[in-house]
């Protein structure tokens, strides 16, 4: 019994320093910030903080594979093998997702973000569709290539460009013209 309350300290510790650590990376770099600082606003000492993380550079890393993890389950229901795009109500999730965590994806989607990052994300929900457009033979693999550069870079800007404007439009409006866009690329290519 007393496990689960241990548990929830340290769900409760880890929430604070990550709130602290956003807090702080609104107003600069991640080299600029340091772990006292993030200790203070979180109201931890050093050594809790060294319990669970390295420095604020793994903070990052962890913060970004939870992200990452949480995006991969709301695809996990897709058969890619179904269908050759990703299908609207998934996306309308991950729209949805990122407006619940919106000052965390306005952070790691901003100049200040790693493109990597952004990548390794985008590259979860379509690397599989471009493939299957490539194994179906609706285009060529270099064509996909580029279709993929352009949806990536696209995809990101439209999250950042809705994120900025404080998600005025629904997560529903945002999946669907997403995937009307990305699912139009193929088509273009072959006339």
């Amino acid at each position: 019994m007393r496990r689960k309350g241990e548990d929830r300290r340290v769900k409760y510790t880890k929430m604070v320093i990550k709130e602290s650590f956003i807090a702080l990376l609104e107003r600069k770099d991640i080299s600029q910030i340091t772990i006292k600082e993030i200790c203070e606003n979180a109201d931890v000492n050093r050594a809790t903080f060294y319990a669970h993380y390295t420095d604020q550079y793994d903070l990052m890393r962890k913060i970004q594979d939870e992200l990452f993890d949480n995006v991969g389950m709301y695809l996990s229901d897709y058969t890619h093998d179904e269908v050759p795009a990703v299908p609207v109500d998934n996306v309308e999730r991950i729209f949805e997702y990122i407006k619940e965590n919106a000052r965390l994806c306005k952070l790691l989607l901003s100049e200040r973000g790693d493109i990597h990052f952004q990548k390794r994300v985008m590259t979860l929900v379509y690397e599989k569709s471009i493939s299957e457009l490539v194994k179906n033979g609706a285009i060529s693999k270099e064509d996909a290539d580029y279709v993929y550069a352009f949806t990536l870079t696209g995809c990101i800007g439209a999250i950042q460009k809705w994120l900025n404007d404080d998600m005025k439009k629904s997560p529903r409006f945002m999946a669907e013209m997403l995937v009307k866009l990305t699912n139009g690329l193929p088509e273009l290519l072959r006339k």
